[in-house]
């Protein structure tokens, strides 16, 4: 997953869902991507794994304004964010499993 942090906190009303108590997964999808449909049960295994986390995925055609303020580029990017909603790790693609949990170190 990319190292990049940016700093962006993002909360509940945007995301339409209630962030994890520790940690949040969010996808960005779109509806004939393939990738998206695996990094999804990906995503689901590791919110399953780790108490406290969250996944929620969110369609990008629908949420248009949210992709243009946090610069979605491509489906699927997965954001990581810590228990107050900051964005501390970002990733396009197909992310793999020990990705992910190592992004969610950097989260919780």
């Amino acid at each position: 997953m990319d190292r990049r942090t940016h700093g962006q906190r993002l909360d509940a009303s945007q995301l339409g869902a209630e962030l994890g108590e520790r940690a949040t997964l969010v996808q960005f999808s779109s509806a004939f991507c393939q990738p998206c449909r695996a990094t999804r049960r990906t995503l689901d295994e590791v919110a399953a794994m780790v108490d406290g986390v969250t996944h929620i995925e969110i369609d990008a055609e629908a949420h248009l304004a949210l992709v243009r303020q946090l610069d979605i580029t491509r489906t699927p990017t997965v954001l990581v964010l810590d228990a107050e909603g900051e964005v501390v790790r970002r990733a396009t693609g197909q992310p793999r499993t020990v990705d992910v949990v190592a992004a969610l170190g950097h989260a919780i």
